[in-house]
């Protein structure tokens, strides 16, 4: 899975919609279609990849080490070109060209050798390989090109966020969502260079260049970090970020990559991750919230020589960002959770949260109503009113103005506005005026109009587990890290309170249809909506295995029993049926005071009462035990590997005992 995101990432840092049968898969711009559309999402390669990135450290230590140096990944060559820097500053919702040759040429290339033809050709034809060195550094840099201290991410790009209900954001729209994941990926990059156990990697020049002067820019800058940034200061960073991100694109877009290598030495490296993270946590605590909860997504706009924020209203995203982050201590997490509870987004009836705050819309009739002071100000307007002139603004017969309904948007009405031979200044305040009647930056989607489908008031169901996961992590690196008994008493305390607001734990009266089904949402007024499985299962998949005590680290196979809730122990004998290793289904007769799951379809019994211990049972009936709650790391990767030398796990928690 970690090649298959790998090799689907563009040399531009991105990825392709989706992967089919015959390799990746791009939307081609039609214009005879109104709903043809194409462009990039900004977050799957760091969350998702991420996460994979986690696993196979957890599993198998040092092999992603191994990969560091290995040019055997490929580049997913999508016929989009994002334009320089200057053109995202001018107009930041169009930002993507559709490169109709190249799209067939790659169909042209298809057609002679497969799906090989959909990745990024080299010198002599064949698909250009790069280490994970260079196509993580690739994956990091095309994140930073779009940093905007303080404020977050910039989406740009032309798709949404992982959670499109904000997709109207994308243009002004600034992610501390993406920010807060891309700080938990510089994080892990740092410690997986960490133990390259080589002074220098070579990745592609190109690369190597453009790292280099991210590098210097960020060090240049870094004495910003002290305080609070000017908003001169924020367009200066990104001026120096987007234009090094510009020039590499238009470098690989016109000749793709020479071939060339260049080393950076791992010491360099590590420094690059260590003040990346530095920018990345100034930004985090930039956008805590007086109310305790951190902002999710902000505005920007560009006002000459300075980069203005706006912030937003709040998103229980954003809050599962910000634990997700490693940025947090533990009892910060815990002043998090405390506030999310307190706050607007919590829905007592649900016992859970909501994306959004619900909140009354302006209604039809009091929108568009230009302010009587407003008019007098423009001696334009004022002009056109009494002359009759509907052009720009229309009055009513009670006297009250209104822009013409014909301007869906200001790109419309600064056609208009150009047509009247005006003088700048005028038409920019007619602009203004117009932005401030409408506010269409603050426009985010459905989640600012709608009422159901994650909209205004809806609960929705793969973010609340999220959090729960979020926290469950949270839980895990304070237990390791020895916090305070009272802040792990109450990181625990939130744990299950989350947990017992998501669905499986309710009753169809409240929770609506069938509770151990997947669903979409919960609007305010009605049950669960829209049934289906939705991406909540793999994070609930997951956090089950946490609460089962089941815990990976280092390669080696432990139980931790801090979840492990004494209510799901049997209250008498019970079978168990699940199926073996060669795919036969077996049955344990279990006694009260235990319960079993599989893990890596090996039966684990867990056990009540102590002394604390594993059991294990090798394939031939041979018993042995281990005084501990962890597994070497040849029994863990028998277990992983499904070799069949294990066939049974008795874990003794011994909750008596208190070990």
């Amino acid at each position: 899975m970690i090649f298959k995101f790998v090799d689907s990432s563009t040399a531009d840092g991105h990825n392709p919609y989706r992967i089919m049968r015959d390799g990746y898969e791009w939307e081609v711009l039609d214009p005879h279609d109104a709903w043809s559309y194409i462009g990039y999402w900004g977050d799957h390669q760091v969350a998702y990849l991420l996460k994979l990135l986690e696993v196979s450290a957890h599993y198998h230590p040092g092999t992603l080490a191994g990969l560091l140096t290995r040019r055997v990944f490929t580049y997913a060559n999508v016929p989009y070109r994002i334009r320089p820097y200057s053109a995202l500053l001018e107009d930041p919702r169009n930002t993507i060209d559709f490169d109709a040759a190249l799209d067939r040429q790659i169909q042209q290339r298809v057609a002679t050798m497969g799906a090989d033809g959909k990745a990024l050709p080299g010198a002599d034809g064949a698909p250009y390989r790069a280490n994970l060195t260079e196509k993580l550094l690739v994956l990091v840099l095309a994140r930073l090109f779009n940093f905007i201290p303080e404020a977050g991410l910039w989406m740009n790009t032309q798709r949404p966020e992982w959670n499109d209900a904000n997709n109207a954001l994308v243009g002004p729209g600034v992610s501390m969502v993406t920010l807060c994941y891309l700080r938990r990926f510089l994080a892990f990059c740092r410690a997986i260079f960490s133990g390259a156990g080589t002074p220098a990697i070579e990745v592609s020049s190109e690369v190597a260049e453009t790292f280099r002067r991210v590098a210097e820019a960020l060090e240049r800058h870094a004495s910003l970090l002290g305080g609070r940034i000017s908003d001169r200061d924020r367009k200066v960073v990104l001026d120096s970020l987007g234009n090094t991100g510009s020039d590499y694109r238009a470098k690989v877009y016109a000749h793709g990559f020479s071939g060339r290598q260049t080393p950076l030495g791992v010491v360099e490296l590590l420094a690059f991750f260590d003040v990346a993270v530095n920018y990345m946590d100034h930004s985090i605590r930039a956008n805590r919230r007086e109310d305790g909860l951190y902002h999710s997504y902000n505005l920007m706009k560009v006002d000459g020589d300075r980069i203005v924020i706006r912030r937003l209203y709040e998103m229980l995203e954003g809050q599962v960002a910000a634990l997700s982050s490693g940025a947090l201590l533990a009892r910060d997490s815990v002043a998090l959770l405390d506030a999310l509870r307190l706050s607007r987004l919590y829905r007592a009836d649900q016992n859970s949260y909501v994306l959004y705050p619900d909140r009354k819309l302006p209604g039809f009739l009091e929108k568009n109503n230009i302010p009587a002071a407003a008019i007098a100000q423009s001696k334009t307007l004022a002009a056109m009113i009494e002359r009759g002139d509907r052009r720009i603004v229309v009055q009513d017969l009670n006297g009250v103005a209104h822009f013409n309904a014909a301007f869906r948007n200001a790109v419309l009405l600064k056609k208009a506005l150009l047509e009247l031979g005006l003088p700048d200044e005028e038409n920019a305040r007619i602009l203004a005026l117009y932005e401030e009647v409408f506010d269409h930056q603050s426009f985010t989607g459905r989640s600012g109009t709608f009422y159901k489908y994650e909209g205004l008031g809806c609960i929705y169901w793969h973010m609340v587990s999220k959090l729960l996961l979020a926290v469950q992590e949270v839980l895990n690196h304070a237990m390791g890290a020895g916090e305070d008994v009272a802040v792990i008493g109450r990181i625990i305390s939130h744990y299950h309170e989350i947990r017992e607001g998501i669905g499986v734990h309710k009753s169809p009266e409240l929770y609506g249809a069938i509770p151990t089904d997947p669903y979409s949402h919960t609007p305010g007024f009605a049950g669960v909506q829209q049934p289906g499985m939705t991406g909540q299962v793999k994070e609930d998949l997951i956090s089950r295995l946490g609460e089962l005590g089941v815990a990976v680290e280092n390669g080696r196979l432990g139980f931790r029993r801090y979840l492990v809730s004494r209510g799901e122990f049997l209250q008498k004998a019970q079978w168990f049926h699940f199926y073996d290793l060669d795919g036969q289904q077996r049955s344990l007769d279990l006694d009260p005071g235990t319960l079993a799951f599989t893990t890596c379809q090996v039966p684990v019994v867990a056990h009540q009462s102590g002394p604390q211990r594993i059991e294990i049972t090798r394939a031939d009936g041979s018993r042995y035990s281990v005084e501990a709650l962890n597994l070497d790391a040849e029994t863990s990767a028998a277990v992983f590997e499904r070799t069949g030398a294990v066939r049974r796990l008795d874990v003794f928690f011994d909750f008596e005992g208190g070990g």
